[in-house]
C-alpha cells in the first residue's frame, strides 16, 4: 500500500485521507497511520504545489549549472555537494555521470544575480574545477505537469 499511497500523494498532495482510503481500498485510519510513519521515516519530506510562474506573472530567472568537481578522499563528491546545497540560491543539486559531476539548479531575480552566484560563491569553492551555466528560457513541463499548450484531454469526446 505504501508505494501506491506515495504515488497518489506525489500526483496530488491535496488528497484527503478519506479519498486516499477509497482509492487504495483501505480504511482512513490505515492511511493516516501510513502517512505518519512515512513522515517520521523521512520518506515524505514535505507537500508542495507546482506553480506555473510564467502564467502568474512572477517570473524569476532559473539556470542549470554543470559543475566539474575534484572528488575528495574518503568523501568523494559529498562534501562539495553539501557546501553547494547549503546556498539558498541552489534549488537542487544532483550527482551526474558524464562530463560534469554535479547539476545545480539556481533561481534568482535576474541574470546578473545568477551570474553573481556562480562567480562569487560557486566557482571559487575548493574542489570546483569548472562550471557551465545554462539559463532556462522556458519550461514546458515541470514535475510531470505540462505548463504550456493545451490542457491534456483525459477522455475521448462523445460523438453522436
Amino acid at each position: 500500500m505504501e508505494k501506491e499511497l506515495l504515488r497518489a500523494l506525489e500526483r496530488d498532495a491535496r488528497l484527503t485521507p478519506a479519498q486516499l482510503a477509497v482509492m487504495l481500498g483501505c480504511t482512513e485510519a490505515e492511511v493516516k497511520s501510513a502517512i505518519e510513519r512515512l513522515e517520521k521515516r523521512g520518506i515524505i519530506l514535505r507537500y508542495k504545489t507546482v506553480v506555473n510562474w510564467e502564467k502568474a506573472g512572477k517570473e524569476a530567472v532559473s539556470a542549470l549549472i554543470e559543475v566539474k568537481v575534484m572528488p575528495q578522499r574518503e568523501v568523494g563528491f559529498d562534501a562539495v555537494a553539501e557546501r553547494i546545497y547549503r546556498f539558498p540560491e541552489a534549488r537542487s543539486v544532483t550527482l551526474l555521470s558524464g562530463t560534469y559531476d554535479l547539476l545545480v539548479e539556481v533561481v534568482g531575480n535576474d541574470m546578473k544575480e545568477v551570474a553573481g552566484f556562480v562567480t562569487e560563491k560557486l566557482a571559487p569553492l575548493d574542489g570546483v574545477q569548472g562550471t557551465t551555466t545554462h539559463f532556462i528560457l522556458r519550461r514546458y513541463k515541470s514535475d510531470g505537469d505540462i505548463l504550456s499548450g493545451e490542457p491534456e484531454v483525459r477522455r475521448l469526446p462523445i460523438v453522436p
